[in-house]
């Protein structure tokens, strides 16, 4: 994941344009059934317009001598995304005019764009900015901004059920590590080991699409199958790094999504952060909008807006981690099987089943000699009366589901217990 992540770090990416097939083009040689899609400039998506298609060659400021202030070869951030083309010479005072900063953060360059109104700008470090001298500058961008299409890819994985599971991730931004290609890296990977499992229960539809208006883009084109389909969503980004992990819970926080997901991270990490609707800013606005209603929560590690990297020069690969990925996909991963075996469960036989004698139980009693591992059998089979599913009998007996996997197919092997549809 971290090798991916390298490929894709240097590419120049925003909503539209070569750098989102570029990122898409690698990600296919990672899964060849990736679908990939074009949706022309202008089609109208619910109330938004799908925008005209921005491509940069390159970008510069220079002075009087030649000498360049800033290069987009050496760093894509230099140029406003969106920025309009331009070959002008001009003074200090109309450069600073067009030139964005982060003062706060004085050593950094901020990420800036402005998808829906034309105009061209630069970026730099607030210490860049104070250190020009008063000069002719000579300011170019070769870029275009015209008639193309909005990219994204797609894949589905069958089950046996239509029921579908949606796994989102955003390929829009440039040269950032944590808050961009973690994101798509960690899901590529998770469609891997998908694809490997002997039996899926669930369709998975999983999207790699530009933020916010990629959304709003494919729910206007697939919103009726969704919504008939989707009983839980998560839109993965920021999740390359070290540090504890996030949830951005659904509007009423009251979904499977958000019960299955507070129930893996109080078992497995205790100390992660829960963001309520109101803290939102990724892709799980366009899925809990009004008339949309979805199912899906944000995951993250450090959640976007609240780590100071975040949006800017910093963010790059050496706030990642090989650990800080695997970590992600792991939770994931449990989070999949959790979903996967989360049924209704009764037992099959009335009163408490002989486990002993089908090697489920130990057969010698002595007093504090009883393992935990039978303890949680015993309360697993308590709990099988068909009134609570597997997420809330984890909760209530206080045990991770993926510890109750695999008691559950010995008791299924054993005929014990049924799934209640």
């Amino acid at each position: 994941m971290y090798e991916l992540a390298e490929r894709l770090f240097p590419i120049c990416r925003s909503i539209t344009g070569d750098g989102v097939r570029q990122t898409l083009e690698i990600l296919k040689v990672e899964y060849e059934d990736l679908q990939v899609y074009e949706v022309p400039s202008g089609t109208q998506v619910f109330d938004w317009t799908v925008p005209k298609e921005w491509n940069i060659r390159d970008a510069y400021i220079e002075d009087s001598q030649g000498k360049r202030i800033i290069d987009f070869k050496e760093n894509n951030l230099y140029v406003m995304g969106y920025s309009l083309p331009m070959d002008r010479r001009m003074s200090l005072e109309e450069l600073k005019q067009m030139i964005f900063t982060q003062p706060e953060q004085p050593d950094v360059i901020p990420y800036v764009t402005s998808y829906y109104q034309e105009r061209s700008g630069f970026c730099m470090s607030e210490n860049q900015k104070n250190a020009l001298q008063e000069d002719t500058y000579h300011c170019v961008i070769d870029s275009d901004l015209k008639e193309g299409s909005l990219t994204y890819g797609e894949i589905i994985l069958k089950g046996d059920t239509e029921e579908e599971v949606l796994l989102s991730t955003y390929i829009c931004h440039p040269s950032m590590a944590n808050n961009e290609v973690s994101g798509p890296v960690v899901t590529i990977e998770l469609v891997k080991w998908l694809a490997t499992l002997k039996r899926r229960r669930y369709t998975y539809r999983i999207l790699f699409i530009p933020e916010t208006i990629g959304s709003i883009t494919y729910l206007s084109q697939n919103l009726e199958i969704m919504k008939k389909n989707t009983i839980a969503g998560f839109v993965l980004s920021c999740l390359g790094d070290d540090r504890t992990y996030s949830i951005v819970e659904t509007k009423y926080g009251d979904t499977l999504a958000d019960r299955l997901l507070k129930n893996i991270l109080q078992y497995h990490f205790p100390d992660y952060i829960c963001y309520d609707f109101l803290h939102r800013g990724s892709d799980e606005r366009q899925y809990n909008a009004p008339g949309v209603d979805l199912p899906v929560c944000g995951v993250c590690r450090s959640k976007y807006e609240e780590y100071p990297e975040y949006h800017t020069s910093a963010d790059d690969l050496s706030l990642i981690s090989e650990e800080g990925l695997q970590g992600s996909a792991a939770l994931m991963k449990k989070c999949i099987m959790a979903l996967e075996y989360n049924y209704f469960y009764k037992l099959s036989c009335c009163c408490e089943p002989q486990l002993g004698k089908r090697g489920l139980y130990p057969t010698l009693s002595q007093k504090g000699k009883y393992s935990d591992a039978a303890l949680v059998m015993r309360d697993l089979v308590a709990y099988a009366d068909g009134r609570i599913d597997l997420i809330e009998i984890s909760n209530r007996i206080h045990t991770p589901i993926d510890r109750l996997i695999p008691l559950i197919d010995k008791l299924l092997e054993n005929g014990l217990f049924e799934i209640v549809e």
